[in-house]
């Protein structure tokens, strides 16, 4: 049998992660890619992903997380985490940070809660509500959105979760004028930055805005 020549998925978690300039321990490594073999069990009763190929999934789901780390600090909300993306990868990476993944789905809410408990995750907690009936006991310094839905109605929705202070930040692909002028009456835009995901040649952004 001739060995596979392509990278293992740890090996392009550890390039990756060098290219970001990212000091990452080896236990959180490992659980990272223990995320992922969860994601991929899981799968195909879940349909959890489209992506199957577990280099693939490193890429897509772990380094294109990891990539808004600095972006974020404190209590943190991932409103429609859907599998946990980028919310639980943020808080294995920090394990500083106090993390709620939010999903209205209910089987995207039972994998996330599996994921916690087999990783032993204290910093997560997982909601399984609707964005707009979702009432916290207290507010988030960061409301982070990947793909969840355009920014107005990103802001819109989750006003009313953010701690005073507390700012959005929203993962974008290719920047929109439109979709950020449609915010400029609700929000004040502190950031927009592009970001290069490790082995990924397609366009990512970060907004960071702040309530008016």
């Amino acid at each position: 049998m001739v060995a596979d020549p392509r990278p293992t998925p740890a090996g392009i978690l550890e390039a990756g992660l060098e290219q970001l300039g990212m000091s990452c321990a080896p236990e959180r490594r490992q659980q990272m890619l223990a995320y992922l073999g969860e994601l991929e069990k899981w799968n195909g009763a879940y349909n959890l992903t489209a992506i199957r190929d577990p280099r693939a999934m490193v890429v897509r789901h772990l380094l294109d997380s990891l990539v808004v780390l600095p972006f974020v600090s404190g209590r943190v909300l991932d409103v429609g985490a859907g599998a946990g993306l980028p919310g639980l990868v943020l808080a294995i990476a920090e394990p500083e940070l106090q993390v709620t993944v939010l999903d209205s789905n209910g089987k995207k809410a039972r994998f996330m809660r599996h994921v916690v408990r087999v990783l032993g995750l204290a910093n997560v907690e997982v909601a399984e509500a609707r964005v707009e009936a979702f009432q916290p006991g207290q507010g988030y310094d960061r409301i982070v959105s990947r793909a969840f839905a355009s920014l107005a109605d990103f802001v819109h929705l989750t006003r009313h979760l953010l701690a005073p202070g507390g700012q959005w930040v929203a993962m974008k692909g290719k920047l929109d004028k439109d979709e950020i002028a449609s915010i400029r009456d609700r929000a004040e835009i502190r950031e927009t930055r592009r970001l290069q995901v490790p082995g990924l040649d397609e366009e990512r952004h970060v907004v960071i805005a702040a309530p008016l």
